[in-house]
């Protein structure tokens, strides 16, 4: 008889197969980031079709094969249902589902990715409906994701002399993995101007500071600087990952 594995983890994607089965990708709390297979989930008669949706919290049980794991039942500990009857907070999700796949390559048990998707998608849940503070959320899981990965940038001092940056007159450098300061922005290189609005901003959620973070009062400018800054540094060390796989 077939072994029955349980774990505990977030199911953040779900692709359709065949006729009637879902993959499931999951990040669990022990084994980190693993695919499990509905079979036939799709069928009105499954009984497993009723307990088990995208961003949620669930803990799975499952028969491992030679080729996949096999969901054999679930249950719910926590449906995040506030996301998914908001679009804006939909969109959110997605695209922290979208990032964390882009940059966790195979399985392996990371307790602290787990925590940090757990934590971002309960504040989401519960955020204000507003588009600005639920952006902030994405932004938050990016930059501490790219931390826990081995990718934090230094926001006090510059990536390529070392020297203490000053408030005005900072760069963002992809290359050099971080902010660098006029001269060297000059013999370097830059991917673009970066506020001083940002990089407080920056500060505040690498800091992991909840209290502080929803009080923070931006621009419409600001939030465009932090995406495309983010957009930068996230497409480098995409970019980075799938040429180690080539």
């Amino acid at each position: 008889m077939a072994e029955i594995n349980t774990t505990q983890g977030v199911i953040f994607k779900r692709i359709d197969t065949r006729e009637a089965d879902q993959i499931f990708s999951v990040f669990t709390k022990n084994s980190g980031k693993i695919e499990v297979l509905g079979k036939g989930i799709r069928k009105a008669e499954s009984k497993l079709r009723s307990n088990i949706d995208i961003f949620s919290l669930r803990e799975l049980e499952f028969i491992q094969g030679k080729a996949y794991k096999t969901l054999t039942d679930v249950h719910l500990l926590n449906g995040f249902s506030n996301i998914k009857k908001n679009f804006e907070k939909a969109k959110v999700a997605y695209k922290i589902s979208e990032t964390l796949d882009s940059l966790i390559i195979g399985q392996e048990k990371d307790e602290e990715v787990y925590n940090l998707l757990d934590e971002t998608f309960n504040k989401l849940d519960k955020s204000k409906n507003l588009n600005s503070n639920v952006q902030l959320i994405c932004y938050y899981f990016i930059w501490n994701l790219l931390s826990i990965l081995g990718y934090k940038i230094d926001l006090y001092n510059c990536a390529s002399c070392k020297e203490k940056l000053k408030p005005r007159d900072i760069y963002f450098n992809s290359q050099e993995g971080g902010l660098v300061d006029c001269d060297c922005s000059n013999e370097n290189g830059r991917n673009g101007d970066i506020f001083p609005e940002t990089v407080k901003i920056l500060r505040i959620m690498l800091k992991k500071d909840w209290k502080l973070l929803p009080k923070i009062k931006f621009q419409e400018s600001h939030l465009d600087n932090l995406r495309t800054v983010s957009e930068n540094y996230l497409f480098c060390h995409r970019k980075s990952k799938f040429d180690i796989l080539n």
